[in-house]
């Protein structure tokens, strides 16, 4: 991973402008699943860390107009760069990441290209369908896992499809597997948003629901509950809840069992990812898959 935030580094000095270097000082660095699983596929060569460090950079760039998005102050238990530098400042710093992105992609092999270039036009439309879906109280699950896997698993997949065509293996498959790690990771941070706690999360629990963000959970509990229930769930809708209103759903969460059927239903995405590749005998991403649900939700 260092070799890959070595070469990022690399690519952004090119640039020769300080303030950029700056900024992403500012930024903790996250997990790289995409590298990490990438790898775990390919193995390592110059051509995979290339392609690597470039997802890093659109995965960065999505994160800082998502915050811009969701006007959140807080990034992985820091201020956000919008916070910290302002909007104007975070946009444009998106907008290099990505144009940088797209430079590095026209170097390489098109097909790489072609599939790390039709994912950044999917998690685009993947953020615009998360910014439309905020705008009601969105009940259709459908329509749910259609943004999650634009706007989260859409790379994800293309990460393991390349690593794939790096290793002479079948794409498809490993597509597969990517798509279903991708929908199984989103769900899990929908699910921690309402079962971690400030410190962990870097963010205040409950924030996506009242940044008009209808997860999984909400669908289930909202589906769970009588027509007074309903109508109480709505009025909290984008609300800056206080104590009493976030027992209310917690307690509601914990009676109808909602959390424990949200789990079950990423342990089945979970299955599918390691079914689309069980002829492969992979464990370092059978490992992935396992790491991301055995915990404490």
């Amino acid at each position: 991973m260092q070799v890959i935030d070595d070469l990022i580094q690399k690519f952004l000095k090119e640039l020769n402008y300080q303030p950029i270097l700056e900024m992403l000082l500012h930024v903790k660095s996250g997990k790289k699943l995409r590298s990490k699983l990438l790898l775990a596929i390919s193995g390592e060569s110059k051509e995979a860390i290339s392609i690597c460090a470039t997802i890093e950079l659109i995965h960065l760039a999505s994160l800082l107009h998502d915050d811009i998005i969701d006007e959140s102050e807080l990034r992985r238990g820091v201020k956000s760069v919008n916070s910290e530098f302002g909007t104007k400042n975070a946009l444009m710093l998106g907008d290099i990441l990505y144009s940088k992105a797209f430079y590095e992609l026209s170097q390489m092999n098109t097909q790489f290209a072609n599939i790390i270039s039709d994912a950044v036009v999917k998690l685009s439309i993947g953020e615009l369908m998360d910014v439309n879906l905020s705008q009601d109280f969105n009940t259709d699950k459908d329509k749910y896992l259609s943004m999650i896997y634009n706007k989260t698993a859409v790379l994800i997949e293309a990460s393991a499809r390349c690593g794939a065509i790096l290793a002479g293996l079948d794409e498809k498959s490993f597509g597969e597997y990517g798509k279903n790690l991708g929908l199984a990771f989103q769900m899990i941070d929908d699910i921690l948003d309402i079962k971690g706690d400030e410190k962990t999360l870097g963010k205040p629990s409950m924030a996506d629901f009242k940044e008009g963000k209808v997860t999984l959970p909400y669908i289930y509990l909202f589906e769970s509950l009588d027509e007074e229930g309903k109508k109480q769930l709505k009025s909290m809708f984008k609300k800056d809840l206080n104590e009493q209103e976030k027992i209310w759903i917690n307690t509601q969460f914990k009676e109808k069992e909602i959390l424990e059927k949200s789990i079950l239903e990423v342990k089945e995405y979970a299955k599918r990812a390691i079914d689309a590749i069980e002829e492969y005998s992979n464990q370092k991403l059978k490992d992935i898959v396992k790491a991301m649900i055995d915990r404490n939700f």
